[in-house]
């Protein structure tokens, strides 16, 4: 049961669902006309086509993990468009929150193991929507241009059942396991979010190489660099 449902739809420093932007965003891709349950469909198609999936890619400060910041480049990842999908949804009227959990990847994680010495993707984020007295997940991260290249279906989001990672790719193989969960959250929780990625990834995200990059990090770079 919901306590207060204001605190899912209130604008925070993160979910931004005040900035202009973002409002603009909301209503082009919903309708006045259209049910709740079918204005967040639409809106998680368009949070998870129009901005590419890219893990290499990250802006780690506080300002660049705002809803809105996406909206400036037409990247992200799996938070900034869970964060995004969840502004939205409270701009038209649909409460919203954060849920995190801990994947382990199992195909096309050779690049990304690399840097990060590990196939656990850590802090992975969804989008969670009340929606007809319920909660439902809905992760808009996988672009459907990148599925088609892992071979696996692209995860869509009817707004009744939940839409998480896909389990298996085309061939049956395993694909994602979820392996932690953190809970859900009105806001996005940075301090803890930023804590686990430093304790889960120390080869990248050491005190001196933060500071050096500015907590903008380019793992392709990084690469490069070594």
């Amino acid at each position: 049961m919901i306590t207060d449902i204001n605190l899912y739809l209130t604008p925070t420093y993160f979910l931004d669902s005040d900035h202009a932007g973002v409002i603009d965003y909301a209503k082009r891709h919903s309708s006045p006309e259209a049910s709740a349950k079918e204005n967040v469909v639409r809106l998680y198609n368009a949070v998870r086509d129009d901005f590419t999936y890219n893990p290499y890619k990250l802006d780690l400060r506080s300002e660049g993990l705002k809803a809105s910041d996406i909206l400036s480049r037409d990247y992200g990842h799996c938070v900034s468009k869970a964060s995004l999908l969840a502004a939205c949804a409270r701009v038209i009227g649909v409460p919203s929150r954060l849920a995190f959990f801990n994947v382990k990847n199992h195909i096309a994680t050779e690049k990304i193991e690399s840097f990060l010495k590990t196939n656990v993707l850590v802090f992975h984020g969804c989008t969670e929507l009340w929606l007809e007295g319920r909660w439902v997940k809905a992760t808009p991260a996988f672009n459907t241009a990148l599925c088609r290249k892992l071979n696996v279906e692209t995860l869509d989001f009817d707004g009744e059942n939940d839409s998480v990672f896909q389990q298996y790719d085309r061939t049956g193989k395993v694909f994602m396991d979820y392996v932690h969960e953190y809970g859900s959250f009105h806001e996005l929780p940075y301090d803890l979010m930023i804590g686990q990625l430093r304790k889960h990834y120390r080869s990248i995200l050491s005190d001196e190489m933060l500071a050096k990059a500015g907590m903008v990090l380019d793992l392709n770079l990084l690469a490069h660099a070594e």
